[in-house]
């Protein structure tokens, strides 16, 4: 009855935490308002202050977290109603995920050069933009540290919906393709979440962005690390 107790508690808590961040960002639509953002700050700050191990809090956030498996499968709808819309601009959609993809990679291994980063750290650098199921496993396979890679990946996650709808506003970034494929290959799931305020076709956009973008790093990752 103990566990059943504590699995709901935490269950209540973490869906209450993040109602009330999601109205409060919809009254005040901040960059550091994201309710995942802010949700993910609070709950640390609990678990933290009040001494609660991390598995505690997992009896009852496992059931949340088995919940995504089910949510990224939703995110076919959008996807085949904006179908039409995909195949015509196939070419742009490649080209910008692939640019995306290069200049994340490419970056970490210039400024770990410049820097003099070790090469492990770098292994464990380059999955950063991929969904973490896919970096973890690429950073494990490529000689990695995975835990550091998880980490990297949900900073990256966080300086995507932070940084990138100033970027896109001041580069002039107004197409919800455009959006998109910006969102999901330089924020995977957070950029996803992000892009609902841009309409369907731009979660469609993110949503094939997130999965090309770990599809093609997990080919790419491996042939950088031989070069490097």
């Amino acid at each position: 009855m103990q566990n059943i107790g504590i699995t709901l508690l935490f269950i209540v808590l973490t869906i209450g935490l993040f109602w009330f961040m999601r109205n409060l960002y919809q009254r005040y639509p901040f960059a550091f308002f994201h309710p995942v953002l802010t949700t993910t700050i609070v709950i640390c700050v609990l678990l933290v202050q009040l001494q609660i191990p991390y598995t505690t809090y997992m009896e009852g956030g496992q059931w949340l977290e088995r919940l995504l498996g089910p949510a990224v499968v939703a995110l076919a709808y959008p996807l085949y109603n904006q179908r039409t819309v995909m195949m015509r601009y196939k070419e742009a959609i490649i080209l910008g995920i692939s640019t995306g993809l290069i200049t994340a990679m490419g970056s970490i291994i210039l400024f770990a050069k410049l820097y003099k980063i070790e090469k492990e750290m770098i292994y464990t650098l380059l999955p950063k933009s991929m969904t973490t199921p896919v970096a973890i496993q690429l950073s494990e396979s490529i000689s990695g540290i995975p835990t550091l890679t998880a980490v990297f990946v949900m900073i990256a996650g966080f300086s995507g919906i932070i940084i990138g709808p100033l970027v896109m506003k001041w580069t002039g970034i107004e197409q919800p393709i455009g959006k998109g494929l910006a969102l999901g290959s330089a924020a995977h799931a957070l950029g996803i979440a992000k892009s609902t305020e841009y309409g369907e076709l731009a979660l469609s956009m993110a949503s094939v962005s997130m999965t090309l973008s770990a599809i093609m790093g997990a080919f790419v990752g491996p042939i950088l690390v031989y070069i490097i």
